[in-house]
């Protein structure tokens, strides 16, 4: 969006701490979708699909958002934030956002960057020696059909370009069934009791999936890198944040657990009949592993001044956190074609982006860019069509990746001009 459009909705806090309710909006609110060539017969449908979903227990309640051209085009509260307590959901409503932590925290490594004070070249062990005598990991099969990890050097060293693009060889366990990852999950990496030094030295004694370089796969790198941060910075991550990003871009609900005051706007998951509940953090309890990769909450208001930052180059009512081709370097491919991605997605620095209109299984824009969450929160921006859309929810692991492609292709088709 452009600096005007930004501009015009800088009132967002009035508007998200009003009634639920757009008779009189305290900003510049499209008069209808259709005012910003959006379609509201489309956008109903959103709506009455995500009511359905709650008649069924797989979406407790949703805050949903759609902006464009510098106006709320269409905005949703529905359903429970607590269904067991039968509360109803809230504007500002505090979801756990996993791993829609990891653009946040790559704005805060580029700031460091265009400070001079890393480069994305630098090897890990520049700032982590732990890390330097990292191995990968070989699997093998003995006689007996039983698995072992041979272990070999690596091709090159692992860099922050690696940790910001995910090409580092470090992985999530319980994303495949390899040797290797059941060595991430006996090591318990992620454990919220050990702090991010403790982290990485466990990290530091395990094998990498591949060669850094070689080849995408999806795991704790931007976690690595919030290590790299508080190295750098001489703070605990949540500190750095919080002075970098949070407090200037006015995210005031956005941090690693939800203090007592505010734990009646947490949003929270409900078990779908059947299926056993997917295991959620306990937002109540302050985590010694500030995990950069997936340990925020925040809110619909809060991660919204965190997109119109991003979609104005950087910069968010008269703050700016980085460079305008800084955001254009993070947003633009840096994987190219590469297993684990889907045809016609690649990956910058910190964010999935669109590389073809085709092929990647939904309707978008060449250089749209976003991520999402394990709890089925998603964000995108689309330059090309000046749009933001953000989808909050807290649903399972089985209808997570259903419910937030459907409702990315359901709006995707609300855009009629």
């Amino acid at each position: 969006m452009t600096h005007t459009h930004v501009a015009a909705m800088l009132t967002l806090a009035a508007f998200f701490h009003a009634a639920d309710s757009f008779a009189s909006p305290p900003l510049p609110m499209a008069k209808s979708p259709e005012e910003v060539g959006l379609s509201s017969t489309q956008l109903a449908r959103v709506e009455e699909v995500t009511r359905e979903h709650m008649k069924e227990g797989l979406v407790p309640g949703a805050v949903m958002l759609v902006a464009r051209k510098g106006k709320i085009a269409w905005y949703k509260t529905m359903g429970n934030r607590d269904r067991d307590a039968g509360d109803p959901m809230r504007p500002d409503a505090i979801f756990r956002i996993y791993s829609m932590t990891k653009p946040i925290v790559s704005i805060a490594a580029m700031m460091l960057v265009e400070e001079g004070r890393m480069q994305i070249t630098d090897p890990v062990s520049k700032y982590l020696p732990a890390m330097a005598g990292m191995k990968v990991g070989i699997e093998k099969i003995d006689a007996g059909g039983k698995p072992s990890i041979e272990s070999i050097d690596p091709a090159r060293e692992m860099t922050i370009q690696d940790l910001l693009r995910h090409t580092s060889g470090l992985i999530y366990g319980g994303r495949g069934k390899s040797a290797v990852n059941a060595a991430y999950t006996e090591a318990r990496i992620g454990d919220r009791a050990v702090n991010t030094q403790e982290f990485v030295a466990r990290v530091s004694k395990l094998p990498l999936r591949f060669s850094p370089g070689d080849r995408w796969e999806y795991g704790i790198s931007t976690d690595v890198l919030g290590r790299v941060i508080e190295v750098i910075e001489n703070k605990t991550l949540g500190e750095v944040l919080e002075e970098r990003v949070l407090r200037p871009l006015g995210m005031v609900d956005t941090a690693f657990f939800v203090p007592a005051g505010k734990l009646g706007r947490a949003a929270q998951p409900w078990p779908r009949p059947g299926i056993p509940p997917s295991p959620r953090f306990d937002i109540s309890q302050k985590p010694a592993f500030e995990s950069a990769g997936g340990g925020l909450v925040s809110t619909m208001e809060d991660y919204l001044r965190f997109t119109l930052m991003l979609a104005n180059g950087g910069e968010f009512h008269g703050k700016r956190l980085v460079g305008k081709k800084t955001v254009e370097f993070m947003t633009a491919d840096h994987v190219g074609k590469t297993p684990g991605l889907p045809p016609g997605i690649g990956f910058g620095l910190g964010f999935q982006v669109r590389t073809m209109k085709g092929e990647a299984g939904m309707a978008g824009s060449v250089g749209e860019y976003g991520w999402s969450g394990n709890a089925g929160t998603l964000f995108w921006i689309d330059p090309k069509e000046d749009l933001i859309a953000i989808y909050m929810v807290q649903v399972a692991d089985d209808d997570r990746v259903m419910l937030r492609n459907q409702f990315r292709n359901m709006v995707q088709a609300a855009i009629i001009q």
